[in-house]
């Protein structure tokens, strides 16, 4: 990869805030990764956002960026409706793709990323930048070696209040809501820690009565080792935490999803003989970026050959128990997630 061969180029679909704000600053940050070019449907919004973070080339709409030679990789942060079509096409044009969560609108969507994926070799990924982030993968160092006896149970919770109709997180037409925008993680994390995928969920959706967007979800959901509950809300004061709790012990992650790049983060075991909190034991993680992490760990990926964090197959089987609790909200009865 001529005379960069240490670093993974990157391309990034759109000028959107996440990848301005918040991802690609962290990009420019690793060791595996650089990000080359960015493209924009305005050229003047692509070499704006281009001059700030100090990326080399701008382009003014997103073809032409899939058909620059000179980028490896594509950070796909489009609207959720967008995600699939614009992955496809970046895999066409030769390009490994990170693609933003949720990867798709249906679980069927997301599968059709596998056969593309075959038939072009190029690597395809789901931006979940928690499972890089050393907290999870201490939760799951400690869940594997019995620290908190067995895994029964999780408990999770995640809002934020945004009632602007204009916020693309309110548009139900391309995929917005609260299980879509943050439940996902919930859903994830479940998994994540189980290490297995439920077997059947229930779930109460209440949606806004005029952008028709789910506003306040809860769900449940059972795995042949426990369950797993959480609600997530775009209408709730901003609140996130989780809680793995086992036959001895429970694990609390105190800022399990935005953990802030600029001071340490924390993570709770309390094995449960005092309700005070006289039994927890603190372990501090070191300042980090979690997108740093995730796009080092996707370009080592690529250049070493391995797997990416987060692989088509994991973003389906996700996609299936979230479609499981829509429909459940719907019908008021478990379902059974859905994969063909």
């Amino acid at each position: 990869m001529n005379g960069m061969s240490n670093k993974l180029r990157w391309g990034v679909l759109s000028t959107a805030n996440i990848g301005l704000k918040k991802v690609l600053p962290a990009m420019q940050l690793g060791e595996f990764t650089t990000v080359t070019a960015i493209g924009s449907r305005d050229f003047g919004k692509a070499r704006q956002a281009a001059d700030a973070l100090g990326i080399a080339k701008a382009y003014g709409s997103y073809e032409e960026l899939l058909a620059d030679p000179n980028i490896d990789a594509i950070y796909n942060p489009l609207p959720n409706n967008m995600h699939v079509p614009w992955t496809i096409k970046a895999a066409k044009a030769g390009k490994h793709v990170l693609c933003e969560k949720p990867i798709s609108l249906t679980a069927a969507e997301a599968e059709t990323l596998l056969a593309v994926r075959a038939r072009t070799g190029v690597k395809i990924g789901e931006a979940f930048m928690v499972n890089t982030h050393p907290q999870w993968i201490r939760l799951r160092e400690l869940i594997a070696e019995g620290r908190i006896g067995e895994l029964r149970a999780m408990m999770g919770f995640f809002s934020y209040f945004n009632v602007d109709p204009n916020n693309i997180r309110n548009k139900i037409d391309v995929g917005g809501g609260a299980l879509m925008d943050i439940g996902c993680y919930m859903v994830h994390a479940a998994r994540f820690a189980f290490g297995a995928e439920p077997m059947r969920v229930v779930a109460t959706v209440d949606r806004d009565p005029a952008m028709e967007t789910d506003r306040l979800t809860s769900a449940l959901m059972e795995f042949a080792g426990g369950q797993a509950m959480f609600t997530c809300s775009t209408q709730l004061a901003p609140y996130q935490r989780v809680h793995f709790v086992g036959t001895r012990g429970r694990i609390e992650l105190e800022i399990p999803v935005n953990a802030p790049p600029d001071r340490p983060t924390r993570l709770l075991i309390d094995s449960g003989s005092d309700l005070f909190g006289g039994g927890i034991t603190v372990e501090t993680f070191p300042v980090c970026d979690q997108y740093t992490l995730q796009a080092d760990a996707f370009s080592k990926a690529v250049l070493e050959g391995g797997e990416v964090p987060v692989p088509v197959e994991d973003a389906i089987a996700n996609m299936a128990v979230i479609e499981a609790i829509f429909r459940s909200g719907k019908t008021g009865m478990w379902e059974v997630p859905q994969k063909s």
